[in-house]
C-alpha cells in the first residue's frame, strides 16, 4: 500500500468530493474518541493540528492544561465506505500533542511509537498479535 503525504490527502479529498474528515484517537483505555472537521479546515489540520479540550477525555489532562492539538498522520487517510446524509466522509488517526508541540504522554499511540523504537533501538524482535480470551467461571451455588 502507498503511503499518503499531505499533498495526496488534499488531492484525494478534493477529488472525491470529501464534505467531512473525522479525526480519530484514542484515550488511555484505549476507546476511540473523534471529532469532525470541514474540508476547508483539512488544509489547515495538516500543517497545524486541531485544538480540543484534553480535559473533556478520560485521563489525558485537568482542566486547567486541557489544551491539546490533535495532529492528523496523512498515512492513516481513508474514506469511509458508507455516506452520512449523502455526504462522503473521510478519516484520519491523529497524534496528540501538547500546546508546544510534544509528544502528550498519555497518547496512546505516542507510548506505542516510543516502545517499538525502543525495542528497535535494542535489534529486539516486536510481535504482536490479537488473542480472544474466553473464561468459563463455575458458580459454586449451582454445584
Amino acid at each position: 500500500m502507498v503511503k499518503l503525504g499531505k499533498k495526496d490527502v488534499l488531492l484525494i479529498a478534493r477529488a472525491k468530493k470529501v464534505k467531512f474528515v473525522r479525526l480519530w484517537f484514542t484515550d488511555i483505555l484505549g476507546f476511540l474518541k473523534s471529532f469532525a472537521i470541514t474540508i476547508r479546515e483539512l488544509e489547515g489540520a495538516l500543517e497545524e493540528g486541531m485544538g480540543f479540550d484534553g480535559s473533556s477525555i478520560a485521563g489525558f489532562v485537568r482542566i486547567d492544561e486541557s489544551d491539546m492539538m490533535a495532529m492528523p498522520d496523512p498515512s492513516t487517510f481513508r474514506i469511509l465506505p458508507w455516506k452520512a446524509s449523502d455526504q462522503v466522509v473521510a478519516v484520519m488517526f491523529c497524534d496528540i500533542l501538547e500546546p508546544n508541540g510534544n509528544p502528550h504522554q498519555g497518547d496512546p499511540r505516542w507510548v506505542l511509537k516510543k516502545n517499538l523504537k525502543r525495542a528497535a533501538d535494542k535489534d529486539t524482535p516486536f510481535t504482536w498479535a490479537l488473542s480472544w480470551n474466553t473464561f468459563i467461571l463455575h458458580d459454586p451455588r449451582q454445584a
